[in-house]
């Protein structure tokens, strides 16, 4: 699990890798949850709140870059 502060020191390039990155882990536990091969379903709700977290913190460099335009 990547902290709020470690998100916010990526530069654009890089949490966008990581939002596309979480993105795939989420669809891959998604389908094992819904085969059933999926173990510890702790490990869904987990992925969600950082996928969450990372788009919270992109949102907030869009605002702040439209709100300076």
């Amino acid at each position: 699990m990547t902290s709020p502060k470690d998100l916010r020191d990526m530069n654009d390039r890089d949490l966008a890798e990581h939002i596309a990155s979480g993105r795939r882990d989420l669809f891959g536990l998604r389908f094992q949850n819904a085969t059933g091969e999926l173990d510890n379903t702790a490990g869904l709700k987990a992925s969600k709140r950082e996928l969450a977290r990372a788009l919270t913190i992109a949102n907030e460099r869009r605002r702040r870059a439209g709100a300076e335009e």
